[in-house]
C-alpha cells in the first residue's frame, strides 16, 4: 500500500499547491478514495478530527467571532489606528505591522485577522490621504496583510501551521508544544525581528510621504458589557496558555473552553446564527485533510521511505549541528514550495524521529526546526491567508510577490542566522 498512499498523497499535495481546487474539496477527496480504496484504516485517515490542532483553530474561530461580533476587534484596531500618529510615512507602516503582530495575540483565528484589518488598513490610507492607487496605499495594505500574517507564525494558537505542527507532534510523537516555550524560542527572532525587517522593506519598496490634512475621528464611547466580558475571557485565554507549564493543560484544549462561554446564548457574544455564518467550517477539513495525510504516511511507511531519500540526499552528520540545522531549514522550505505551508508539518513531522537519529539532535529542535521552513515563504500563494489579504485589499500579485521575495531574501541571508545563534544561545541545539 506503500505505493497507492504515494500517489494519494502526492496528488492531494499538488492538489492543494496549485490552488485550483478548493482545499476542502481536496480533503474530502482524499478521505474518500483513502477509505474507499483502503490505502488506511478510517482510524487513521479521519485522526486529524480527533487531534488537538483541530480545536485549537475551532476555539479560535469561536473567540474570533465573538471578538467581531462584539464589535471589540474594529474598536481596538480604529484605537490603534488613532494612535499610530503621522509623524512620517515609516512610522505609520510599522505601526501597522505592529498593530497587525498585537491582534496575532488576541485573535487567533489569521483568516479572521485579515478578514477584519484590511478594510481598515483601507480605511487608515483613506485617513492618511492615500485614496488612489499609489505606494502609500500599497504600503499600508501590504503590511497589514503581511504584519498579522507573517509573525503570527511565531506564536503557537495564531496560524494553521503551527497549529498543524502541534496536533501532528502529539499525535505521531507524543511531544506536546508548550505555548511558552514555543513563543520564547520563536517569536523574538521569527515575531519581532522579522516584523521589523518586514516595516522597513515595505518602506523602502513603496516609498511615500503622507498627506496633509489627516483627520482623527472622536474618541469612541465606553466599553459595554459584552465588550468587557469579551475582554475577561480572551485574558483568562492568553493567561492559561501563558502558565501552560505550570498546570499543563494543552493549548487546545483551553483554546476549547475559553470558548464555551461565547457560546452560551444568554451571554449573547456569539449568537447562533453568527455561529452558523462564521465558522469556517472548510479551514477545519482542509486542517483534517493534511493531518489525516500524514497519518497515512506514516501508518503505511510512507513516511519512512522519505525519511531515507532525505537522509541520503541532506548533509545530515550528527556532530555537525550548524550544518544540520542549515539543511533542515533548507528542506522545509523546499518542501513548502510544494506543500504550502500549512501541509508542511503534515509531510515532515512523521519524518521528525528519523531525522533526529540523522542529525543527532533532539526529537523536539527537529519538530520546532519546521517553523522556520514554513515561515520563510518564498512567494505569496504559500500563504492562503496572504493569498486572501492580496485579493481583499485588491492589490496585484507583482505587489506582494516584490515584498515575499525580498522578505525572503533577508530572511535567509540574515534573520536565519540570528535565530541559529538564539537557538544556540537558549540551548535547543
Amino acid at each position: 500500500m506503500t505505493l497507492a498512499a504515494g500517489i494519494l498523497v502526492l496528488l492531494a499535495v499538488v492538489a492543494w499547491a496549485s490552488g485550483r481546487v478548493p482545499e476542502h474539496l481536496v480533503a474530502v477527496a482524499f478521505f474518500t478514495v483513502a477509505v474507499l480504496f483502503h490505502v488506511a484504516p478510517p482510524s487513521v485517515v479521519f485522526s486529524g478530527f480527533t487531534s488537538g490542532a483541530i480545536w485549537l483553530i475551532f476555539g479560535g474561530q469561536v473567540m474570533g467571532l465573538g471578538i467581531r461580533h462584539t464589535g471589540l476587534a474594529r474598536r481596538i484596531a480604529d484605537a490603534s489606528a488613532r494612535r499610530l500618529g503621522a509623524r512620517s510615512y515609516g512610522s505609520v507602516i510599522a505601526g501597522t505591522v505592529a498593530l497587525g503582530t498585537f491582534l496575532s495575540f488576541l485573535l487567533p483565528s489569521a483568516m479572521g485577522r485579515v478578514a477584519l484589518l484590511m478594510p481598515i488598513a483601507a480605511a487608515m490610507a483613506d485617513r492618511y490621504g492615500f485614496r488612489e492607487p499609489c505606494n502609500g496605499r500599497s504600503g499600508i495594505l501590504l503590511a497589514a496583510g503581511f504584519g498579522t500574517t507573517v509573525p503570527a507564525m511565531a506564536i503557537l494558537p495564531a496560524s494553521v501551521p503551527n497549529a498543524v505542527l502541534a496536533g501532528a507532534a502529539e499525535s505521531y510523537h507524543h511531544v506536546t508544544l508548550g505555548y511558552v516555550e514555543y513563543l520564547v524560542l520563536h517569536f523574538p527572532v521569527l515575531g519581532a525581528l522579522r516584523g521589523a525587517v518586514l516595516a522597513v522593506l515595505i518602506a523602502r519598496l513603496f516609498p511615500d510621504t503622507l498627506r496633509p490634512g489627516a483627520e482623527r475621528d472622536a474618541h469612541p464611547p465606553p466599553l459595554s458589557r459584552r465588550e468587557w466580558a469579551v475582554v475577561g475571557l480572551v485574558c483568562a485565554a492568553l493567561a492559561l496558555w501563558a502558565t501552560d507549564s505550570i498546570h499543563h493543560i494543552p493549548p487546545a484544549w483551553v483554546s476549547l473552553a475559553v470558548a464555551l462561554p461565547f457560546l452560551f446564548p444568554p451571554a449573547g457574544l456569539v449568537p447562533p446564527r453568527a455561529f452558523n455564518e462564521g465558522i469556517n467550517y472548510a479551514s477545519l477539513f482542509f486542517v483534517a485533510g493534511i493531518m489525516g495525510v500524514g497519518a497515512v504516511m506514516s501508518h503505511t511507511g510512507l513516511g519512512d521511505v522519505l525519511g531515507g531519500v532525505v537522509r541520503a540526499v541532506l548533509p545530515l552528520r550528527p556532530g555537525s549541528v550548524g550544518l544540520s540545522f542549515g539543511s533542515l531549514v533548507a528542506m522545509g522550505t523546499l518542501l513548502a514550495l510544494v506543500t504550502t505551508a500549512p501541509g508542511l508539518p503534515a509531510v515532515m513531522t512523521p519524518l521528525a524521529s528519523s531525522l533526529a537519529s540523522a542529525t543527532g539532535l533532539p526529537l523536539r529542535s527537529v519538530l520546532m526546526s519546521e517553523v522556520l521552513g514554513f515561515s520563510n515563504n518564498l512567494l505569496p500563494y504559500q500563504s492562503p491567508p496572504l493569498v486572501l489579504a492580496t485579493q481583499l485589499a485588491e492589490l496585484p500579485t507583482g505587489a506582494a510577490s516584490k515584498v515575499a521575495l525580498a522578505l525572503f531574501a533577508v530572511s535567509s541571508a540574515v534573520v536565519l542566522p540570528v535565530d541559529y545563534l538564539w537557538w544556540r544561545l537558549l540551548g535547543w541545539l
